[in-house]
């Protein structure tokens, strides 16, 4: 998801808790630590400052920072800052911290860029592709329980964002849903099939794979399949040149579930099918041919 996407859950995760008789600075606490936790598993977008970093990007962001294994330690992390800068030492902090980074984690599976949760033991990018990058609804639901609150004191403030939580997650439920019902339909015609999830809700780009042919269609679970594009890969291609030449295309090629061969003429390069958008492949590496 995107920085203002986690954003809003960790203020979400914030207001759900009744802090009617709490003290200030466990407050102050509560707020940092959620925060805190529901941002900083995209600490490693540091690494992008190196040229290493640069090349190496899809793998390294929403790689190890990104592993399940490491929610205890952020965690940890987190609930020590806090006793240094607050001086509080409440368990329900560290337990607070936890649930944000696991869910920071566990939400951002499910849309196309997919994360390496299962790092340092598997380096497989698990992607649903049933959410997107950025998601409107759930800023929606937020905006809508913000502004109900705002205007309407009369219900308690953690009364109302629990409901806001609630409508998160039912939309993540029903949207998820949808989509793994039309990747199994998808799973009866292709080898290989992944999905993307479209900003508009409960719509899906679907890429299938036969041989080199590949299918890429938007799709709804109410209405029938819209072709969009149809390309055909050259598997037999040798990449070694590309590899060699251009080192962020064999990152793509271990990166992406599977990917586009393209070699002609002009140019040997790699393509990720899933990210299509207005007539343009912006997920590709290329070295052009002399």
């Amino acid at each position: 998801m995107d920085t203002l996407t986690h954003g809003l859950f960790g203020y979400t995760l914030y207001r759900v808790v009744n802090k009617e008789n709490m003290p200030k600075k466990k407050k102050q606490a509560l707020f940092f630590t959620a925060l805190v936790g529901s941002q900083i598993p995209d600490i490693d977008v540091a690494a992008n400052l190196t040229e290493v970093g640069r090349i190496m990007e899809q793998m390294w962001h929403r790689g190890l920072t990104h592993s399940i294994f490491l929610v205890p330690v952020w965690a940890l992390i987190i609930y020590g800052l806090s006793y240094l800068i607050f001086k509080q030492k409440d368990r329900f902090l560290f337990f607070v911290g936890l649930f944000a980074v696991f869910w920071h984690d566990t939400i951002d599976l499910f849309n196309a860029w997919g994360t390496g949760y299962f790092e340092p033991f598997s380096s497989v990018r698990i992607s649903i592709g049933t959410i997107p990058i950025i998601d409107f609804v759930f800023w929606a639901i937020f905006l809508i329980g913000f502004l109900f609150h705002y205007y309407n004191k009369t219900i308690p403030s953690h009364v109302v964002y629990r409901a806001i939580a609630i409508g998160m997650l039912l939309h993540f439920a029903i949207q998820t849903t949808q989509g793994l019902i039309i990747e199994q339909q998808a799973k009866e015609h292709y080898a290989q099939t992944e999905l993307t999830a479209s900003f508009v809700p409960w719509t899906f780009q679907v890429v299938g794979k036969n041989n080199e042919r590949i299918d890429i269609y938007q799709k709804t679970l109410f209405t029938e399949a819209k072709p969009i594009k149809t390309l055909y890969s050259k598997e037999d291609a040798n990449l070694t040149p590309l590899f060699q030449k251009n080192p962020q295309a064999k990152v793509l090629y271990e990166w992406s579930p599977f990917v586009a061969i393209i070699d002609n003429k002009h140019k040997l390069g790699i393509i990720d099918p899933r990210f299509y958008r207005n007539g343009e492949f912006f997920l590709a590496e290329y070295i052009d041919k002399k």
